[in-house]
């Protein structure tokens, strides 16, 4: 960990960063200098947190891989637009399937989810302000989850929403073409950066923590990345400005969002402050106290729950599935988001940490007599890429360092160890199937060597944040 300080052009000090890199991994100066800036005039609960994997995707107003922890307001643009994009890892009872049942597998699964998706209507208009207020207890109801399965994921997948007007609120505030769109697509994997892979155990590092997880060498996992669903990133888009949308979005949104913040303002001076808040470049603060404040909490909730159950929802799909193409049943490992914002203690007193691709490392301490994971912290998943192994980690005691916060990928260092010619191809020889959204047979892409994502882990296991738990090896992936 180094603390980076940067003087101002004026000449004053601007915000430090607590940065966790390395000399083979630096962060990148200017980054660290758009982050500054970005947080400014943020009324901090503690140094900005910069992890490994730090980078910036130009559809997001903040580099990726950082929290921020504020007092008595957030700012919704320190994070992703569409909140809840997350990950999950479960376990297969079998050995490595065959291929025609692997083929089999994505099959069902390309044909469940399509890529561009289509128009059907999947949950009623009851049904979205359900899963929106309930969380994954809408979720469970619907597909029949067990309790197991609403135990591994963070949180329960449930925030409250009682204190900022309930279900009441929700059906107020939630505008009715929002809705209406959130009924679409409920449950999805998708194309870029989000995945489905099909993995081995290769190796387990903290047997004890390891199979109290249910994780052992030899294992057959699942893991996928998908975002919150469509009404996560309408909420997103309504209650900050943000740099990239789809067209419908925008359009829907040039409508919509006057109507709701400008003509429901009922006075010009609040209309004045609800333009400067919602459609203003920028990360503009919003105090929690007031009727703005409870506003904007209620629908970052809103948000989480509904993308807590949208990814169960994906999950049942899978477990579904699992069972038709393979025989197998699915268990959830565990399901954690990477881009949030909780209410959090920092130093002791409230604050609101935002996460932007970076997960939550809550240590045993912090969860006790939690059902699943009271003995070895909140499990977290720091993926490689198809092409190299993944961990699973727990978190380790210095994770306050980092304001409970590991990187949720390495992406970005593999490339770079890659292009600087640092990392080459697997001394295995290994493959993973590579399956895409159409039916075109699947392409045998040559893996790489671990030492990217070995050095973005090392600087989190050097800096005492997380502990890997077990090497997870892919073999087949649909992206």
């Amino acid at each position: 960990m180094r603390v980076d300080v940067f003087t101002h052009p004026s000449g004053g000090p601007m915000a430090e960063l607590t940065v966790f890199d390395s000399a083979d991994a630096p962060a990148d100066p200017a980054l660290l200098g758009q982050l500054r800036e970005g947080t400014a005039t943020a009324d901090l609960a503690a140094p900005p947190v910069v992890l490994p994997d730090f980078c910036h995707k130009e559809k997001s107003e903040m580099p990726s891989s950082i929290a921020v922890a504020t007092r008595d307001a957030i700012r919704p643009a320190l994070t992703d637009a569409a909140l809840n994009c997350g990950m999950a890892l479960a376990t297969l009872d079998i050995e490595r399937p065959s291929a025609g049942a692997v083929d089999d597998f994505y099959r069902r699964v390309r044909e469940r989810y399509p890529n561009p998706p289509g128009w059907r209507f999947e949950l009623s208009r009851d049904e979205v302000l359900r899963a929106a207020v309930e969380g994954a207890d809408f979720a469970a109801q619907r597909y029949d989850l067990d309790r197991h399965d609403l135990d591994r994921v963070e949180e329960f997948g449930r925030l409250p929403v009682e204190a900022y007007g309930g279900a009441g609120a929700a059906r107020r505030e939630l505008p009715w073409v929002c809705v209406q769109l959130a009924r679409l697509r409920f449950g999805s994997i998708g194309p870029s950066t989000h995945f489905l892979e099909l993995q081995e155990v290769e190796e387990v590092l903290e047997p004890r923590i390891a199979e109290r997880l249910g994780v052992h060498v030899g294992q057959i996992t699942m893991q996928f990345h998908n975002g919150g669903g469509v009404l996560t990133g309408q909420i997103g888009e309504m209650y900050a400005r943000r740099k990239a949308a789809s067209r419908l979005l925008r359009t829907e949104m040039a409508v919509q969002k006057p109507l709701t913040h400008l003509l429901g303002a009922h006075s010009i001076a609040r209309a004045r402050k609800r333009y400067a808040t919602y459609f203003s470049v920028g990360c503009p603060s919003i105090p929690i106290e007031g009727d703005e404040g409870r506003r904007v909490m209620l629908a970052q909730r809103l948000s989480m729950n509904y993308g807590f159950a949208y990814r169960l929802a994906t999950y049942a799909t899978l477990r579904r599935f699992a069972q038709e193409a393979f025989g197998a049943t699915l268990r959830l490992v565990v399901d954690s988001p990477h881009n949030s914002v909780y209410e959090e203690p920092v130093d002791g007193r409230p604050a609101f940490v935002h996460r932007h691709n970076a997960a939550r490392a809550w240590p045993a301490h912090m969860m006790a007599g939690h059902p699943a994971f009271a003995e070895t912290g909140q499990p977290l998943l720091v993926p490689g890429t198809n092409r190299t192994s993944s961990f699973l980690c727990v978190p380790a005691p210095q994770a306050h360092r980092s304001l409970y916060t590991a990187c949720h990928g390495t992406g970005s260092i593999i490339s770079s160890f890659v292009h600087n010619g640092r990392s080459g191809a697997d001394p295995l020889g290994r493959h993973t199937l590579r399956y895409g959204y159409t039916d075109s047979a699947p392409r045998e892409i040559p893996q790489l060597d671990d030492l990217g994502v070995d050095a973005a882990v090392g600087i989190l296991t050097g800096n005492g944040l997380v502990r890997p738990v077990a090497r997870l090896r892919p073999f087949a992936v649909l992206t």
